[in-house]
């Protein structure tokens, strides 16, 4: 049988909507507090034993689900009908006797969340979206992408530096765009709902978005089937727990449970609401701390927890829909520390063979912390939400700039989420604009291919991709979907040839311009098939400038001319480029370390203070085209590089390859530094840093004077 989803219900005024879910806002208050309501009195009679037959996903409850699509169309990965599972050793320590967990491991990402990205998903192929931003703590992105993956639903993804980089790769393997903040969850919120409105894109309002609510309250359904099941009743009625613990951190997922209870009591299905355990974590626990003084609403907080799956610092609406709940049916809201989290996470996994996230276990430390005070009974019925499971990517099978790093402020020392944001919101967009601006590089020699990203990085901070082969840029480019396709002609498997002819038969990709750069010689019938490219190179045969202003003028022209477009359009990035040739009397640095994350760091250190800017190189094979494309003022080495004995091997031959005996070169290494290689340097004048005791501001001065001393230097001789 169809959905029955027959009306929208604004729970702050009761105006009565169709059943639309496009709908974000109350029609006559403006209200976000929507819900779906169905029409129940067309459930046959014995819907209950109908749904026992049926496959075992959440679908199994399609009639109270708001989702019309056909089963054949929609997107699925079974999830759902999670297991529940008696926890006989865990009950006997903490004294009770029945004791269960719902598995959301097994979920097809690992986490619970899979509901309410298998609903999301769904409802935006219902209305035909194709293109979705979001903001997460971890697991519902791992969700969102998967199920993005398999719509082909294009997914932004803002998470916060907290996010582990397993969990990042874990995105980005499933073709996410991410987008890294140093700041807090809500800050990444706030600039991922900014975006999503700039791109006029779909922005998933979390809790009061309806899909995935509804997605969540199957939890519930499932429990109260599979408990009656366990310790089934006299009446053959589902049966409900008396108590429900999930570790929160917005609250969607209890909110959820709790909505799902109530259907399910409102059809006489179960004869009681459960009792609710919210647990937190210490470092951030805003509900609690608002539920311990009985306040209407929850201070927002500035999260300080290693748990980043729980940093939510202000919960709004959530914190006050739970209360209610709890209120209502006589739930409590507790707070562990992560010390009881991870002691909890190693109890669990020696008695009961469970592994779990942190976020899981904080759940768990709850219960614990509940059984001890004698909130829960003996013989109550217990059920502790598992709520997911990590899963690493191998990093070495993705692309380089899998993830965006974009700044918001300095972090404090005490904790990761930043306390000064200084330079603001709009200023983090501006540099997102030029961040999602994409070029593919394709060119079966990568020292050709990191030649042209070098160049063109030069002058903005683009995201540029290289494939070293055909096929695997034909794929770059239908995932990637780029601003610009620069090629090579010569390449095996698949020729330039036939990768332009393949880009411009497909729909999705024809508008992309294509710049072709080849050592070959042509001939008139190579012209002639190259007709559809925008322009042809010979190598050899122009310098970097000419290259740079070609792609200005290839990438200049706005046919539409609109007034918004972004600076992820074409346009934008010709703009980008001439603003950042105008403004090449910066000083430049060369910066040589084979770990991208020092390397990424000073860049970001020296460029925030608008006077320098840096250039990359990660092994002494690379530092020969840097220092052509660069000419840098001064130079940043570190000694341990990947493919030569010792960095200080460079050090003579930079100043010679330079033909610049004043250029300063720094050695910044995190190693300690033998008799001879202190003398190498000394005699040569060259100044050490150790990466760790070198501080931001401490960078800047010091570079400021080397590079002082230096034209000192220079005016003496």
């Amino acid at each position: 049988m169809a959905s029955l989803f027959s009306e929208l219900i604004c729970q702050t005024c009761g105006h009565a909507m169709p059943p639309d879910l496009g709908t974000s806002l109350c029609e006559r208050c403006e209200s976000a507090e929507l819900e779906a309501h169905y029409a129940t009195d067309q459930l046959a009679p014995d819907w209950a034993r109908q749904v026992r037959e049926r496959d075992a996903d959440l679908w199994r409850y399609e009639e109270l689900l708001p989702i019309r699509l056909p089963p054949e169309a929609r997107v699925t990965m079974r999830e759902g009908w999670t297991p529940l599972v008696r926890a006989e050793n865990l009950q006997g320590d903490l004294g009770l006797r029945q004791l269960f967990i719902k598995d959301e491991r097994q979920s097809p990402t690992g986490s619970f969340k899979d509901r309410q990205g298998a609903l999301t998903i769904n409802a935006l192929r219902e209305r035909g979206i194709e293109e979705c931003v979001l903001a997460s703590t971890g697991n519902k992105a791992a969700a969102y992408a998967a199920y993005c993956a398999r719509a082909g639903i294009r997914l932004w993804i803002f998470l916060t530096s907290m996010v582990p980089n397993e969990k990042l790769r874990e995105l980005a393997l499933y073709g996410a765009e991410v987008i890294k903040l140093a700041g807090t969850y809500d800050q990444a919120k706030n600039v991922a709902r900014d975006f999503a409105d700039r791109r006029k894109l779909y922005f998933d309002g979390g809790i009061h978005a309806i899909p995935g609510r509804e997605g969540l309250k199957t939890i519930a359904f499932e429990l109260a089937e599979q408990l009656g099941r366990y310790l089934p009743l006299e009446n053959g009625r589902w049966r409900a727990p008396d108590w429900y613990l999930q570790a929160v951190s917005g609250g969607i997922g209890p909110i959820a449970v709790h909505h799902g209870f109530a259907q399910l009591h409102a059809l006489g299905l179960i004869d009681r609401i459960p009792r609710l355990g919210i647990i937190q974590v210490e470092g951030c626990a805003p509900m609690v701390r608002a539920w311990e003084v009985n306040a209407d609403q929850a201070e927002p907080v500035i999260p300080r927890t290693r748990i980043a799956v729980l940093a939510t610092g202000d919960p709004g609406r959530g914190y006050q829909m739970l209360r209610e709940a709890c209120l209502m049916h006589g739930g409590t809201m507790q707070s562990i520390n992560d010390g009881e989290a991870f002691r909890a996470m190693r109890r669990l996994a020696r008695i009961e063979g469970y592994s779990v996230e942190p976020a899981a276990a904080v759940a768990f430390a709850g219960l614990e912390k509940m059984a001890q005070a004698g909130l829960i009974q003996p013989d109550e019925v217990v059920v502790v939400n598992c709520s997911g499971h990590t899963f690493p990517a191998e990093k070495h099978i993705l692309e380089d700039q899998y993830v965006l790093d974009l700044q918001l402020g300095e972090a404090s020392e005490e904790t990761s989420a930043p306390i000064h944001v200084q330079e603001g919101l709009g200023a983090a967009l501006e540099r997102l604009d030029e961040q999602v601006t994409t070029i593919a590089v394709i060119d079966d020699n990568p020292q050709d291919s990191r030649l042209i990203r070098r160049l063109l990085q030069t002058y903005k901070n683009y995201r540029v991709f290289e494939a070293n082969s055909a096929l695997d840029g034909l794929d770059l480019v239908k995932h990637r979907k780029p601003d610009l396709v620069v090629t090579d002609l010569t390449m095996p498997e698949m020729d330039g040839f036939d990768l332009l002819q393949a880009l411009k038969s497909d729909p999705e990709t024809a508008d992309v311009p294509v710049i072709v750069i080849s050592a070959k010689t042509l001939s008139a019938s190579d012209e002639a098939r190259l007709l559809e490219a925008e322009s042809v190179w010979q190598k050899g045969n122009f310098n970097t400038r000419q290259l740079v202003d070609h792609v200005v003028k290839t990438l200049g022209a706005d046919p539409e001319g609109k007034g918004e477009v972004l600076m992820t359009t074409s346009g934008a990035v010709a703009e980008g480029l001439k603003n950042a040739l105008e403004s090449v009397n910066r000083t430049r640095v060369l910066v040589i370390d084979d770990n991208r994350r020092d390397a990424r760091l000073v860049k970001r250190v020296l460029e925030a203070s608008q006077r320098y800017t840096v250039y990359e190189a990660y092994s002494a094979g690379e530092v020969s085209d840097a220092l052509e494309e660069v000419a840098p003022h001064l130079v940043i080495l570190d000694l341990m590089l990947p493919d030569i004995e010792s960095g200080s091997l460079l050090v003579d031959w930079l100043r010679e390859a330079t033909q610049d005996a004043h250029l300063p070169i720094v050695v910044m290494t995190a190693k300690s530094l033998s008799e001879a290689e202190q003398r190498f340097l000394s005699e040569r004048h060259i100044p050490v840093w150790q990466k760790a005791q070198l501080d931001r501001q401490a960078l800047v001065h010091h570079v400021d004077l080397l590079l002082q001393n230096r034209d000192a230097s220079r005016e003496e001789a």
